[in-house]
């Protein structure tokens, strides 16, 4: 299409789950709740490493900047969700639709980073217990995790920087539950191939190899645990682990499927289905999986309840 011959589209209407359309009062209590869950559920186990000096440990320092990294990541685009459920005209600008896509994709790169880099320590911990307290120090703790933010930071913008100058002239309409690089490239006047080409590589760099690298992590600290003679031994150098675990389960089971390809081959209720779980479910969870199967935070939160007079 010749430049003289469209308009550029200012908003985008995102349809959201069009086939629920008459139980949207109670997907957005559904949502509310399971919002103010994961905020207050992070918010505590932030403010408990912050208030308890025995968590002042390298792990629970990531584990605390997780939660923190988690208000952000949900903030990006669960508020807007929420609101679209109640609103009848469910848009948004052109540039805010730009800004969701950077901080939720900015965001997402950092936890990859992040959790990249709680693996780490734990192959440290396990693998290298005698020289972990000379390795992990607070110094470097400090460096990883801003580096993890900073690299998170500047992981998007050129993919940002490429869409902004792509041509939009109609439809708006994005076939998502917010704004993403795969539904929003579809509604380009133009050929997209190397932004998808641009965003594969990026995303094979970003998700591919940090999982490689939490993987390799533990091979070599599953291989270290099998040598340990003792049974309890083995249970409690497993149970350092089985948090950090099971976030990393979930949360790249979901983006690897998403992210992971060249090609659309799912429909787009799959595509949604995977959305809620890494943008809103993975959030969710984080809270309950390092404070119900963590008894260290469990503790420290009954040390805190005793302190303020609540538990006797």
């Amino acid at each position: 299409m010749k430049p003289g011959n469209w308009s550029q589209v200012t908003e985008f209407i995102i349809l959201g789950f069009p086939h629920l359309r008459g139980v949207q009062t109670y997907l957005f209590l559904l949502l509310l709740l399971i919002y103010l869950t994961t905020i207050l559920g992070n918010l505590l186990i932030f403010l408990m490493v912050c208030l308890d000096s025995r968590l002042h440990t390298p792990m629970y320092r990531f584990v605390s900047i997780l939660s923190l990294l988690e208000f952000g990541y949900t903030a990006a685009t669960i508020p807007k969700m929420l609101s679209n459920l109640l609103s009848e005209k469910k848009t948004i600008s052109f540039t805010g639709c730009l800004l969701q896509i950077y901080f939720f994709h900015s965001l997402g790169a950092t936890e990859c980073y992040l959790l990249t880099a709680m693996a780490y320590d734990r192959y440290l911990a396990i693998c290298q217990p005698l020289h972990y307290p000379t390795h992990m120090t607070p110094a470097l703790c400090v460096k990883i995790a801003v580096g993890c933010w900073l690299g998170g930071l500047a992981g998007p913008v050129a993919e940002i920087s490429l869409v902004s100058r792509l041509p939009f002239c109609g439809p708006n309409l994005i076939q998502h539950i917010f704004c993403d690089f795969p539904p929003v490239l579809s509604l380009a006047c133009t050929d997209t191939s190397i932004n998808v080409l641009v965003d594969f590589v990026i995303n094979s760099c970003k998700i591919l190899a940090t999982f490689l690298l939490i993987l390799s992590s533990y091979v070599q600290i599953i291989c270290t645990v099998l040598r340990i003679p003792s049974a309890a031994g083995k249970r409690k150098a497993f149970s350092t682990c089985a948090s950090h675990l099971s976030v990393v389960l979930i949360f790249y089971g979901s983006i690897l499927f998403m992210y992971m390809r060249l090609k659309k081959s799912y429909s787009l209720d799959y595509d949604r289905a995977l959305a809620v779980v890494y943008s809103v479910l993975t959030p969710f969870l984080n809270p309950f999986i390092y404070s119900l199967r963590n008894k260290e935070i469990k503790e420290a939160v009954r040390r805190q309840l005793k302190r303020t007079g609540i538990l006797e």
